[in-house]
């Protein structure tokens, strides 16, 4: 099996509690060899610290993600600042916009969105994104902030959009749902992006490929991944797996 990094999994989610060593193991036999474990509130990022100091091959980083608007106060964004002056994970996130969901303070995630992108040029580390109903929006913003890099994790948009994040030097993750037969327009894009964007993620405990649809999602179902790329692409699956190994370690400076 081929050296994998997986660019984006919540281990620190409740739902690894049971067996959350066990799921780090399965991975590493499954090859997956480097782990980046993003933030979603102030109050993951010490579980994720401690995780990350258990062993090699998993780390961290730390933000605030616009879908908890809920959990977030004023105050965090001074620690997040902190954090990342102490601490110095690989990047800044979760963080983003999402404006799916009704209800929601687009304003609010404007705003902590735009202060911790200028975090991240303070403290010169890449950012993880999420952006949902939103993809043009954070690619305006990226573009008028100026002097960052980073993913759009689970890229989800098309064609030109992609594009538009290449330009400015941005990578996309790309996890389970790349494996589903009606994601065309996401294989569309996979089979003839230029690889040196490419990064590969689980996101687990979310977005299961299709061989575990239904599942909690795991580390060790990233080749599942690696596999479908590859066919699309007809490349072979180790160039494939060192190309986007490397995105990973270059972006992250791991």
């Amino acid at each position: 099996m081929p050296l994998l990094a997986d660019s984006h999994v919540h281990l620190d989610d409740e739902r690894f509690d049971s067996d959350r060593e066990a799921a780090i193991g399965r991975a590493r036999s499954a090859g997956v060899a480097l782990q980046v474990i993003p933030g979603t509130d102030a109050a993951s990022w010490s579980r994720i610290h401690a995780l990350c100091t258990t062993g090699s091959g998993l780390f961290p980083a730390y933000g605030l993600h616009p879908m908890f608007m809920h959990r977030h106060h004023r105050d965090d964004l001074a620690t997040l600042s902190h954090w990342l002056d102490t601490q110095r994970p690989v990047a800044v996130g979760e963080i983003g916009l999402d404006f799916h969901q009704e209800g929601h303070d687009a304003q609010g995630q404007r705003d902590y969105f735009r202060q911790q992108l200028a975090l991240a040029r303070e403290f010169d580390l890449p950012v993880i994104l999420h952006a949902r109903a939103a993809m043009d929006e954070v690619t305006t913003t990226l573009r008028r902030t100026g002097g960052l890099r980073g993913v759009v994790h689970s890229f989800s948009g098309s064609e030109e959009q992609a594009e538009q994040l290449w330009k400015i030097g941005f990578h996309l993750g790309i996890g389970g749902p790349i494996t589903y037969e009606r994601a065309q327009r996401l294989r569309r894009i996979v089979a003839n992006m230029p690889i040196e964007y490419l990064l590969l993620e689980s996101d687990a405990p979310d977005q299961p490929g299709a061989a575990h649809r239904g599942e909690r999602n795991e580390p060790s179902y990233l080749p599942d991944v690696l596999h479908c790329i590859a066919q699309l692409r007809n490349e072979d699956p180790e160039l494939i797996a060192a190309a986007t190994t490397a995105n990973v370690r270059r972006l992250f400076g791991i």
